[in-house]
């Protein structure tokens, strides 16, 4: 059975979506400033939740999704600080979507962290 929702390929996915945005990015000096930091920040979490799920205790499980969702926090202000500068479209269905994926991604690693953090308390 395939699983309906499967958060390491969404993060695998916007990985992807992040190395093909920033190539079509300006070549202007904000451009590549704004890009390189994008790809440190927008690549990091696919690896980082490849260690969550090898994560060998409820600690290292929270510390680890506290670090993507850093990365992912990171982000989600770069792509928000280039829409207002216009170095990217930020009405374009792609750029847009790229966005939107990243606030949800945000939100769902945000829960996690609470969630594990709730169960660690309770024990």
């Amino acid at each position: 059975m395939e699983r309906k929702y499967d958060l390491d390929e969404r993060c695998v996915n916007f990985r992807a979506a992040i190395l093909i945005y920033v190539d079509r990015m300006p070549r202007s000096e904000a451009g590549r400033h704004m890009g390189r930091q994008l790809l440190r920040s927008g690549t990091a979490p696919a690896l980082h939740y490849g260690e969550v799920q090898g994560a060998e205790s409820q600690a290292d499980f929270i510390h680890k999704m506290r670090i993507a969702l850093k990365e992912l926090r990171e982000s989600r202000n770069n792509i928000r600080v280039q829409f207002k500068a216009k170095l990217m479209d930020g009405s374009r269905k792609e750029n847009a979507s790229l966005l939107n994926e990243c606030v949800e991604l945000v939100a769902i690693f945000a829960a996690s962290v609470k969630t594990a953090e709730r169960n660690k308390i309770k024990k």
